[in-house]
């Protein structure tokens, strides 16, 4: 399955819908603005909510929470101690990991468990300007939660650009 997200740099308060390989709208991300901390929500094309995305607060390094129905599925911050600064470690719910690592800012890295590819995030396959896609490869995947961690490692990428 393959995603398209209109890149935009993602501010507190920006809209934006995901599409499908065949231009129908899929995701809204909705960026909750007037909060103190950075908030998402990610909905269906109904406007159901599917996943909250935040910024964990009090947090030593810069942390975003991914929920569903309430319960944490997923954390995500920078790989500590890694050469690579686009590294970031997605620890899951149930104790297993997801590594997110290649060039975020460009928009070309993977989403990988164990060692097994989970999705592609790139723009090289796209020719539409300031659009990048989030294929996903395997079929049992959650769509949902993989576009969530590309908006978070994006999100949180971007922020650390800003500061440094």
């Amino acid at each position: 399955m393959r995603f398209l997200v209109r890149d935009r740099i993602l501010g507190i308060g920006d809209d934006y819908w995901i599409e499908d390989e065949h231009g129908r709208k899929v995701f809204l991300v909705d960026g909750k603005a007037m909060r103190l901390r950075d908030t998402f929500e990610l909905k269906d094309a109904q406007g159901r909510v599917l996943i909250d995305i935040h910024q964990k607060m009090f947090a030593l390094r810069d942390t975003m929470v991914i929920e569903r129905d309430g319960q944490t599925l997923a954390k995500i911050r920078r790989k500590r101690l890694s050469l690579l600064r686009n590294h970031y470690r997605v620890s899951l719910a149930d104790g297993t990991e997801l590594d997110v690592s290649g060039k975020i800012l460009d928009r070309e890295f993977a989403v990988e468990y164990d060692g097994e590819l989970l999705a592609v995030i790139s723009r090289r396959w796209l020719s539409v300007v300031d659009t990048y896609g989030v294929d996903i490869v395997r079929d049992d995947a959650d769509p949902a939660l993989l576009i969530a961690v590309a908006v978070c490692v994006i999100h949180l990428a971007e922020k650390e650009r800003e500061e440094g």
